[in-house]
C-alpha cells in the first residue's frame, strides 16, 4: 500500500472534521470541545512467551473515544504500523460511524504493534490472552465491545471471549463481536462490512442515475472488505478490472475473474496477487491501481491512500471508501474540485459495526437471527442512512462527507449535551 507521511495524523482529520461540521450546525466551541478528546486511552506492555522459549514484549493500546450514546464499540487491529494517534482515529471514526447509522454505540478501537504473518498461531493466540487480561477492567458487554479489524479474525474473537469469560468465571459471549457461530457469532457477519460497501455503492449509482450492469470497478484491498466488495460487485452485474492487495495489483479491461482470484488467496496462506497469473491479467503498482480510469474506486486498505500527493490523479468519478480514513482532508478538496463524488467510511463501510450490533443483541438477549433476517436488517439500515446523508447534503449543498458528518456530530453533540457534565 502507500506510504504514510510521517508528519499525517489521521487524528488531526477527526478534528478538522468534526470542527467543520460543528460550526455549520452552529454549536458553539464550548458545546463539542468535549467531543475532540477520546475519553480513555489505555496502554499496556503485552509480555508473550515465544515458541523459541524467548520472551518478547508487545505494545497494546485500547481508546475510548465516547460513550455517550451507549457502550464503546470498535475492532482490534495487529499490524506492525499500529501507533497511538491511528488508534484515536479509529476510535473516533467509530463514535461517528455508529451515529450516522444511528445504533447505540460510542466509538472504541484497540491495537498491537506487531506483525502477525511472523507470528505462529500459538504466538498469536498467547499474545491476545495476555492483551485480553490487560484490557479487562475496562471492556465488557456493557462498556466496550472489541470485534476484528486488520491482522485479526473469528479466531482471535473467540480467544478473548473465552479469556474474559474466564476472568469473570461465566461465559460472557457479548464482550466481543465478530466470533465463531459455534461461540455466539452472527450470521452474515463476515460479510458485512463488504456487503454494505456493496449496498452503498448501488445506492450511489442510483442517486446519481449511472448505470450498475456493466459499470467498471477497481478495489484496492483484498483483506475481508475488499474482498467482499469485489464479489458482491461482481455478483451485481459490475466490471471489476482491478484489484490489489500489499504486493501489488492486477488489472484487466474485460474484467477480473474475482471468484478465482479470492479461491487464489484463500488456498494457503501467504499466497498474494504478485504471483497470481492469468492470461490477460496485468501486473500494476497500488498507485496505477487507484489512478485507473473506472466509474468506481474502493479504497478497502489503511487510511492515507488517497493524499494531496496523489488525489489529482485519481480519475474514478465515484469513491466509496470500505477502508477508514483512507482520504486525506487535501485530497478531499481535490477531489471536490475535480467533480469527484466520495462517499465517505463512516456512511460506506458501516455494514459491520451494524451486523456486530445485530449479534450483541443476539448475545444479550440469547436469541439466534436467521442470516436472510440480518441481510435484511443490515440492508434497511443502511438504505435509511444513506437517504438521510445524500438529503441533506443535496439540502445543504455539502459533500457527502459533511452530509454523513452533519448528521453523526449533531446526534453525538446533543447526546453528551443532553447528559450534561458530571458532576
Amino acid at each position: 500500500m502507500c506510504t504514510t507521511s510521517e508528519k499525517y495524523n489521521p487524528y488531526d482529520n477527526v478534528v478538522s472534521t468534526v470542527k467543520h461540521a460543528a460550526s455549520l450546525l452552529q454549536y458553539d466551541s464550548s458545546d463539542y470541545e468535549a467531543v475532540l478528546h477520546p475519553e480513555r486511552e489505555l496502554k499496556v506492555s503485552v509480555p508473550v512467551r515465544m515458541d523459541d522459549g524467548s520472551v518478547r514484549v508487545f505494545e497494546g493500546y485500547r481508546v475510548q473515544h465516547s460513550t455517550s450514546r451507549g457502550p464503546a464499540k470498535g475492532g482490534i487491529r495487529y499490524h506492525q504500523n499500529v501507533n497511538i494517534d491511528e488508534v484515536k482515529a479509529l476510535a473516533a471514526w467509530m463514535t461517528f460511524k455508529c451515529a450516522v447509522v444511528n445504533i447505540p454505540y460510542g466509538g472504541g478501537k484497540g491495537g498491537i504493534i506487531c506483525d502477525p504473518s511472523e507470528l505462529s498461531e500459538a504466538e498469536i493466540r498467547r499474545l491476545t490472552r495476555r492483551f485480553t487480561a490487560m484490557i479487562a477492567p475496562i471492556i465488557g458487554p456493557e462498556q466496550d465491545i472489541p470485534a476484528p479489524d486488520v491482522g485479526t479474525n473469528a479466531n482471535v474473537m473467540g480467544w478473548i471471549m473465552d479469556t474474559y469469560s474466564m476472568l469473570k468465571g461465566h461465559c460472557v459471549p457479548g464482550v466481543v463481536t465478530g466470533k465463531p457461530l459455534e461461540l455466539g457469532g452472527a450470521l452474515g457477519r463476515s460479510e458485512a462490512t463488504g456487503r454494505g460497501v456493496m449496498i452503498t455503492a448501488l445506492n450511489i449509482l442510483r442517486a446519481l442515475h449511472l448505470p450498475i450492469s456493466g459499470t467498471t470497478v477497481a478495489v484496492q484491498g483484498m483483506g475481508n472488505v475488499g474482498s467482499v466488495s469485489a464479489k458482491l460487485l461482481h455478483m451485481a452485474g459490475m466490471k471489476v478490472v482491478g484489484v490489489s492487495d500489499v504486493s501489488g495489483g492486477l488489472y484487466c479491461a474485460d474484467g477480473l475473474d474475482i471468484p478465482n482470484i479470492i479461491q487464489y488467496l484463500s488456498e494457503k496462506r501467504g499466497n498474494l496477487l504478485k504471483d497470481y497469473k492469468k492470461e490477460n491479467v496485468v501486473h500494476i503498482a497500488n498507485e496505477e491501481l487507484l489512478e485507473l480510469d473506472t466509474v468506481l474506486l474502493v479504497p478497502a486498505a489503511l487510511e492515507n491512500q488517497i493524499h494531496a500527493g496523489n488525489a489529482d490523479k485519481i480519475q474514478a468519478k465515484v469513491i466509496v471508501e470500505g477502508a477508514n480514513g483512507p482520504t486525506s482532508v487535501e485530497a478531499d478538496e481535490i477531489l471536490k474540485k475535480k467533480g469527484i463524488i466520495l462517499v465517505p467510511d463512516i456512511l460506506a463501510n458501516a455494514g459491520g459495526v451494524i451486523v456486530s450490533y445485530f449479534e450483541w443483541v443476539q448475545n444479550i438477549q440469547s436469541v439466534n437471527w436467521s442470516e436472510e433476517h440480518v441481510n435484511e436488517q443490515l440492508k434497511e439500515i443502511m438504505d435509511q442512512a444513506f437517504k438521510s446523508v445524500w438529503d441533506i447534503s443535496q439540502e445543504k449543498g455539502t459533500t457527502l462527507r459533511t452530509g454523513a458528518y452533519l448528521i453523526a456530530v449533531k446526534r453525538v453533540i446533543d447526546a453528551k449535551n443532553l447528559r450534561g457534565i458530571w458532576p
